[in-house]
């Protein structure tokens, strides 16, 4: 199995939403991407599949090393082989790929956050990282769209802690601000214990208007020039901005007891409708 072959099945296994996007890039474009986000499955999954502490742990400093060996020209992983030609071909900076695996490490030693300054600091790692990467390999003229990609990266982030509030406490996790659950009176109790209450419903609501806003402000900072090339990202904010409208639709306290989805066939209407919007 071939570095990119590797990459493919990793980025397959996923299921992700993101890869719907990636079938409308040229093919070194596409393959760059399917690289990358096999990057970020590999970090994520030493959090979500190792339940030793420090087993995870010796395994994300390895990616940091791995990282540092990926930049010298001697990668050992086949997702770094896969990146070797793609930081050359698109110039990505170390720091960006240091800084998304330093947001995977905040999930080892942090499962509550005291407020959304500090939650921002995870989203901004592990997700609007991602998205000035991904900014860099679609390509761009004006650099506004940099903000475009930080702040859609944000919106993200904030939609998928919204749809899995239910699963993460199941895992003993919560995302949502402590000082906003305090404020909403929501105990962390009444998220373990999935319970419904009109304070909750109120809470998510809030944080769905939130990820709207994020939405909003990454729309409106998209230069019309780069429209063309960032075409990947603005058919994933069709997607993800239906999903969370989705979820207020059915009842945002409802994300306590079921994950909220879009199926194959409507994201894929989602995407082509984005595409002939913004083509």
């Amino acid at each position: 199995m071939t570095p990119q072959q590797y990459c493919k099945e990793k980025t397959k296994q996923s299921g992700s939403s993101f890869t719907v996007s990636f079938i409308f890039l040229p093919k070194v474009k596409r393959e760059a991407m399917i690289a990358l986000y096999a990057f970020c499955r590999e970090v994520d999954d030493v959090v979500d599949e190792c339940t030793d502490y420090g087993v995870a742990q010796t395994k994300i400093d390895w990616w940091k090393s791995e990282i540092e060996r990926l930049y010298d020209e001697k990668p050992q992983h086949p997702v770094s082989f896969a990146l070797q030609p793609v930081v050359k071909e698109f110039n990505l900076a170390k720091e960006l790929f240091l800084e998304i695996i330093d947001g995977m490490e905040m999930d080892l030693k942090f499962n509550r956050y005291e407020d959304f300054k500090q939650l921002q600091l995870y989203c901004y790692r592990v997700a609007s990282v991602v998205g000035l990467l991904s900014a860099q390999i679609f390509g761009f003229k004006n650099r506004s769209t940099l903000k475009f990609a930080h702040d859609l990266g944000m919106a993200f982030q904030l939609t998928n802690i919204s749809r899995d509030v239910g699963e993460d406490a199941r895992m003993g996790r919560i995302y949502l601000p402590l000082d906003e659950l305090a404020k909403a009176k929501v105990t962390e109790e009444d998220i373990l214990a999935s319970k419904k209450t009109p304070e909750f419903k109120a809470l998510m609501e809030y944080q769905i208007e939130r990820a709207e806003s994020f939405y909003d402000k990454a729309l409106q900072q998209l230069p019309t020039e780069d429209s063309k090339q960032q075409m990947p990202g603005l058919m994933m904010a069709a997607i993800y901005r239906s999903l969370l409208r989705e979820i207020k639709v059915d009842g945002a306290d409802n994300v306590l007891s079921h994950k909220t989805s879009i199926p194959p066939l409507r994201k894929l209407l989602l995407a082509l409708r984005a595409y002939f919007k913004y083509a």
